[in-house]
């Protein structure tokens, strides 16, 4: 997947990142979407017209236009101000009774980490502020700073977005949706095998019988989510965050021997009910109140694991290991092997 950054043609300012995919006429919809206008063209920086979305590479920055000759933000006067600061406005400074004329520029690129330089750049009156102690006006100074600042876009992926993705992604490519924001999302049935979504927020997501092997989701926020019946063979939730989400009937167990990775996971309050999840690590997890009725736990790692309230009835835990577990006010009824001494110390 590539990002590219997109400004409206002739500006440098509140530009917004998107993810490239689909075709060009998807970029435009896109653009014309996030920018609020009515997207024609495309032009990289040096003014060549973008034809063919395979030009596009990670990471460039483009200017949309909608319908006008490109106007390059270097030359263009108005653009160069907001991309350096400088201004060409003259000035005139009293020193010591003598008067020395210059642009604004001058003061502020010459040392840009004076004194001078920061009383007259966009922000030199908070300078002052500052430098002189003038507290009761250095907060509202960076209030009005604050609230100038154009907002960030956090709008979460839609389904629609994602499955563009997801099409115009060869098979044999990394995805990284690393750190992306998927909040209430329905991604349901699809196939997300190996992808990255590290620290990424799911929050809230309908995974229900999505295809998620070999899926890295260390540190994502699956709280709240909906994961019944999904492919987890393999998948890699270290430190995890799925509190209170719901993974009834999920397959763990790889035959090829890849053990699923949910060690440190934060698992409170999670109905696995029925989920098969043999040899699954799941050491120093937090399972408290969780409910695995008649889960197949057949050598699961659950050393350090809290299993405080947690249902286990008709579990198969042969082979398992306990040791070190708070198994505090946990059921364990109907199991279908004995739970054995060794197993556990607590």
């Amino acid at each position: 997947m590539r990002r590219v950054t997109l400004f409206v043609n002739g500006s440098a300012r509140n530009g917004k990142v998107v993810a490239v995919y689909g075709t060009l006429s998807d970029l435009l919809s896109v653009a014309s979407n996030k920018l609020g206008i009515k997207a024609t063209s495309v032009y990289n920086g040096k003014g060549g017209l973008i034809d063919d979305i395979a030009l596009i590479r990670d990471d460039d920055v483009l200017f949309v236009c909608e319908g006008e000759p490109f106007i390059d933000p270097q030359t263009d006067g108005r653009a160069q101000e907001e991309l350096t600061g400088s201004h060409t406005d003259w000035l005139t400074l009293n020193v010591g009774g003598r008067y020395f004329t210059t642009t604004r520029s001058t003061l502020v690129n010459k040392e840009p980490d004076s004194m001078l330089a920061h009383m007259f750049k966009d922000k030199g009156v908070l300078e002052e502020a500052r430098f002189f102690g003038i507290d009761s006006l250095i907060e509202h100074l960076e209030i009005a700073i604050k609230n100038s600042q154009p907002a960030e876009d956090h709008s979460p992926i839609s389904r629609k977005e994602f499955v563009r993705f997801l099409l115009a992604t060869p098979t044999k490519s990394e995805l990284r949706c690393q750190g992306l924001n998927f909040s209430g999302a329905d991604l349901s049935r699809l196939d997300l095998r190996y992808i990255n979504f590290k620290m990424a927020n799911l929050s809230r997501c309908n995974l229900a019988h999505a295809n998620l092997c070999c899926a890295n989701l260390e540190r994502a926020d699956l709280s709240g989510s909906v994961l019944d019946c999904a492919n987890l063979q393999g998948v890699k939730m270290l430190c995890s965050n799925a509190e209170g989400a719901s993974l009834k009937g999920c397959n763990f167990e790889d035959p090829s021997g890849l053990k699923a990775n949910l060690e440190g996971a934060n698992l409170k309050g999670v109905d696995m009910e029925g989920s098969q999840m043999t040899g699954i690590n799941l050491r120093v997890a937090t399972l408290k109140n969780a409910k695995l009725k008649n889960c197949n736990l057949r050598g699961a790692t659950l050393a350090g694991t809290d299993l405080e309230n947690c249902d286990l009835s008709g579990c198969d835990l042969q082979e398992a290991n306990l040791r070190g577990s708070n198994v505090k006010g946990a059921i364990f009824e109907e199991m279908l092997t004995p739970l054995h001494m060794s197993q556990s110390v607590r």
